[in-house]
């Protein structure tokens, strides 16, 4: 999720829905106490609290102004945000301070590949926020993925990350390839493969210096992304082996490495920030929330030059998501659980919408102006409310497992080393099973 993004938007209706939100907030901080042994750790004699949010590459509560505005709504309450570029990085962390006992924010961001894991395993160390949160607010499926099976639910849906695609026009122009949308999208109407057939043609006149894609193991996540069936089945056991949709998403970024086609660029590294600073890249597979990793990383000297379409063969997928949860050893868990239920009302994921591009999950928001009629100025005005919500209402029920995340990044690390190794695709696959199956058992 998880992450960032100007869309234009009128106001008025979701600044009725705002203030209803926040009143309702409001009266449940004034009814509500810590639940904590440890209350009162972060406030001063005056009352005053500090609630501290950790989370991971951008969640976009800050460029959206929405702790700031906390604040206003309650001047006793400051909120920091603790962020950790890398989910990778963050996820092992927030583990370990799970285990230990101490070290937690009083608000942990939680990636959809994680969320079962976490449900399974740790679900006895967040607080249930199913008296908090009307959970038939958010898509169906969203919340589902957060619940136990006693109906306790321990995040709080931010995000989905429905599909399309970025292209950077200047770079289609040069290559002599279209640069509207409309015609970009028919050029790759026949899905994935039509996408690299799309990258040969670009290979032919490609500025020097350029690939087509980024990383070949983002397009093996966008492909495997639009299944409802990836890594494992509806009973738990790990499938990944024989999902159709791990092997087609394989074998085409097999295919990409062999090509020559990527730059072979692990995502949300320097490299691949630096890639997209200079312009090396034509394309990248686009879950909403890419969109802003690509403006903060490509930044104001590229504004305009990329834009947005839907995704090969217009396929529904989501790629990522993420949750808010609340540890029930925090300071402030009554506290910090009215926070999280007034970031994922609807006006404050259209809100941060609106500043970053990271689609809502709760249906509330897709009615907003914010939302229906936005646009990224960055992305040549591509107008990415109607394209992701029309995506949104499609998106298969996916099933997901206790090490989806382990999975999908052990398979990610051995596309890297075909695009940047040149490894087989055999000695690749071999490599990752062997490591999938050592990490799950």
């Amino acid at each position: 999720m998880r992450i960032t993004r100007t869309v234009g938007g009128r106001r008025r209706r979701a600044a009725v829905i705002a203030t209803t939100g926040l009143t309702a907030t409001a009266l449940l901080l004034a009814g509500c106490s810590s639940d904590s042994s440890d209350s009162g750790k972060s406030s001063d004699a005056n009352g005053k609290l500090t609630l501290t949010v950790a989370d991971y590459g951008q969640f976009g509560y800050k460029e959206a102004g929405l702790f700031a505005q906390y604040h206003k709504l309650h001047p006793n309450i400051t909120v920091k945000e603790d962020v950790t570029a890398d989910e990778k990085v963050y996820y092992p962390k927030m583990l370990q301070e799970l285990n230990a006992g101490s070290g937690l924010a009083d608000v942990q961001g939680v990636e959809v590949g994680r969320i079962k894991e976490v449900v399974d395993t740790k679900a006895n160390d967040f607080a249930d926020l199913s008296k908090v949160i009307n959970v038939g607010d958010w898509v169906s499926w969203k919340e589902k993925q957060a619940t136990t099976a006693d109906g306790a639910v321990i995040g709080a849906g931010t995000d989905i990350g429905p599909m399309s695609l970025c292209y950077n026009t200047e770079l289609f122009k040069k290559a002599g390839l279209p640069t509207d949308r409309a015609a970009v999208a028919k050029k790759v109407a026949g899905g994935w493969n039509s996408y690299l057939q799309l990258g040969e043609e670009y290979k032919k006149k490609a500025p020097a210096g350029t690939y087509f894609m980024d990383s070949a193991s983002a397009m093996f996540n966008a492909v495997v992304s639009s299944n409802a069936k990836q890594y494992y089945d509806a009973d738990g056991k790990a499938i990944y082996k024989d999902s159709p949709s791990v092997k087609d998403g394989w074998n085409l970024a097999a295919d990409a490495a062999s090509k020559k086609l990527t730059q072979g660029l692990a995502q949300f590294n320097d490299p691949w920030v630096a890639a997209l600073r200079k312009g090396t890249v034509a394309t990248v597979a686009c879950p909403a929330w890419m969109a802003g990793q690509i403006s903060t990383n490509a930044g104001a000297a590229n504004k305009g030059k990329w834009d947005i379409t839907t995704a090969p063969g217009a396929t529904a997928a989501n790629w990522g998501g993420s949750f808010l949860a609340v540890p029930k050893k925090g300071s402030h868990v009554a506290e910090a659980s009215a926070l999280v239920k007034w970031l994922t009302a609807p006006a404050q994921q259209a809100a941060v919408f609106k500043a970053i591009g990271v689609f809502p999950s709760n249906k509330g928001a897709y009615d907003l102006p914010e939302v229906k009629d936005a646009k990224l100025p960055y992305f040549n005005n591509a107008p990415i409310g109607q394209i992701y919500a029309d995506e949104a209402k499609t998106i298969p029920e996916a099933v997901i497992g206790e090490k989806d995340g382990v999975i999908k990044d052990t398979l990610s690390t051995q596309i890297n080393n075909m695009e940047q190794r040149g490894t087989s695709p055999d000695d690749a696959w071999s490599a990752a099973t062997k490591a999938i199956d050592k990490a799950i058992g």
